[in-house]
């Protein structure tokens, strides 16, 4: 495959053949979506309570299309939990006036924390040095939703609690998805997830059987293929271009399948990461993400939808040494700018978006949320009920603290634009270094448009032992050079999902998400050096030279 390329801006408002969602429309504003907000019982927020994330949405949802039964793809395991039964007595502890001797809930008088202080950024104000001096502190009592200060607290949220999530941040997650995706179907609803990663196990062992196939990126997430190797499940690598999965080679995939040959009968999960897909850094436009919707309709699949990266679209890029992009005038115009997500174009409930805050607030929170069609969530909470069971209450009642009482929906919108920003910056440090350093007649790349990663193609045919050595004997010796040079990066081979098929080509995957500027810019001058030495270039020449027979004696 080539490097994968930036996206123009053209490409996310193309609206032929789908109906986009109008994100931000004068009645989903932050301080309408607050202002609509059902009013709700105190025993809603309570511990354990139950929360049906349909409750919280604002549209009205009747008139689209309701999604397609999926009883015919559930795995024997998924379709046979009945859930939790003890959880499901939990429905009976907001019935006024029970006294419950049923719950194994502790008290919460013999919880050891009284409160929790957070400091966090002023709304417009986000730099940590700024926070640091002028931030806001946001208080947690132990018992303020009983002393009517908030709807959650350390009471509640310490104790145990549903595998869908405290109905207090579910609320919120409801109301992003909504604003944000709009989803086309009548019946979308959403749940909590511990991670995206947790939500990946979950929906395998939902749909998947062991020696069955799925489908994915030809280089795609390392940790997704291992998650589902030992259930007995393996990947099928789809070729891409510089947008990512191709849909005419889905489509050819499925259409010539032949069980027998293959040894699996034919696949219908597609596992894609659409949105600054890694490694590759890969984003598909509009256009594309229609196409392989269109081929998952011919051929009924299912897709999971995973977006970490989903929010860190970048500015344009337009160049070394151009000047920068104006910044988005306004939330509208800024969840414009976002390309389109699969969820958006979901007319028939097939698609299961993972949505996580590990890329955009802090991985160590533990907190996502799926989005789905209800019998997919309800067969989904079944399984987290009695395995993951909700994410860490502790952390929820710190992101409601920061999302819904401090940021609401408007100031998070506000964060996400920093967040673009601090990253577009970073993008610039690492492609102005790969233009300073590295040696362009052999390593070449493209701008990415979205996440943390930067692909390198490295021509392995200019490699002074190539042919008599296979690309991931170059690959292996490549690296170590590297590292012998205080650098490190990852190596392309370690991306491709099935390990029996060897690499065409070779690539290296760098990040810009952590390292400092001054850090990102020497560990490429030194990769530069390491390219150099193993392909015996001559510095500032550009010549290839090679000593003895290039046969591999050096």
């Amino acid at each position: 495959m080539t490097p994968p390329a930036a996206i123009e801006v053209t490409a996310v408002t193309d609206t032929e053949g789908v109906t986009l969602p109008d994100p931000l429309q004068a009645n989903v504003k932050s301080n309408d979506i607050y202002g609509r907000r059902k009013k709700s019982e105190k025993n809603q927020w309570g511990v354990a309570a139950p929360a049906d994330a349909k409750t919280f949405r604002h549209h009205k949802h009747g008139h689209k299309p309701s999604a397609k039964n999926w009883d015919h793809r559930l795995s024997k395991e998924s379709a046979s939990r009945e859930g939790s039964s003890l959880k499901q007595a939990a429905k009976y502890l907001g019935k006024p006036g029970i006294i419950s001797l049923g719950g194994g809930l502790p008290s919460s008088d013999y919880f050891p924390f009284e409160s929790l202080e957070i400091k966090v950024p002023r709304i417009g104000h986000f730099s940590e040095q700024e926070t640091k001096e002028s931030g806001v502190v946001l208080h947690a009592g132990k018992h303020d939703l009983a002393e009517d200060k908030s709807i959650f607290d350390i009471a509640t949220a310490f104790n145990y609690g549903q595998g869908r999530g405290s109905a207090q941040l579910l609320r919120w997650v409801t109301e992003h998805t909504e604003m944000v995706h709009n989803p086309p179907y009548s019946d979308w609803t959403c749940t909590m997830s511990i991670g995206s990663t947790s939500g990946l196990d979950i929906a395998l062992r939902m749909f998947a059987e062991r020696g069955d196939l799925i489908l994915s990126e030809e280089y795609t997430f390392a940790t997704a293929v291992e998650t589902a190797a030992p259930m007995g499940v393996n990947v099928v690598g789809v070729p891409m271009d510089a947008e990512g999965m191709l849909p005419h080679s889905l489509d050819h995939i499925l259409s010539t399948w032949d069980p027998v040959a293959r040894g699996a009968r034919k696949p219908f999960l597609v596992y894609t990461v659409p949105t600054g897909q890694n490694p590759t850094g890969a984003t598909q436009g509009a256009a594309r993400r229609r196409g392989i919707y269109a081929v998952a309709q011919k051929h009924d699949l299912y897709i999971l939808e995973d977006e970490p990266y989903y929010f860190l679209q970048m500015q344009p890029y337009t160049g070394p040494n151009a000047p920068d992009v104006p910044p988005p005038a306004s939330h509208d115009a800024f969840l414009k700018s976002l390309v389109p997500s699969l969820l958006s174009m979901d007319v028939d409930g097939r698609v299961m978006r993972l949505d996580s805050f590990s890329k955009v607030l802090a991985p160590g929170s533990r907190v996502g949320w799926i989005t789905a069609s209800e019998q997919v969530v309800a067969r989904y909470s079944k399984h987290a009920d009695v395995s993951t069971q909700g994410p860490s209450g502790i952390s929820q009642l710190v992101l409601f603290k920061l999302l819904d009482e401090h940021f609401g929906h408007e100031g998070y919108l506000d964060w996400l634009i920093h967040i673009r920003l601090e990253y577009t910056k970073r993008r610039g440090v690492i492609l102005e270094a790969c233009e300073k350093y590295l040696p362009k007649e052999v390593v070449s790349w493209v701008p990415p448009m979205a996440g943390m990663f930067h692909w390198l193609r490295i021509d392995h045919t200019k490699h002074p032992s190539y042919p008599s050595r296979s690309i991931t004997d170059i690959e292996d010796t490549l690296y170590l050079n590297i590292i012998e040079h205080n650098a490190l990066m990852m190596k392309g081979s370690w991306f491709i999902p099935d390990k029996s098929v060897s690499p065409e080509a070779l690539f290296l995957r760098a990040t810009f998400c952590a390292a400092s500027s001054e850090n990102i810019t020497e560990a490429i001058r030194r990769v530069g050096v390491a390219v150099r030495e193993s392909f015996r270039l001559v510095e500032g020449k550009g010549e290839v030279v090679v000593e003895g027979n290039g046969n591999g004696v050096h």
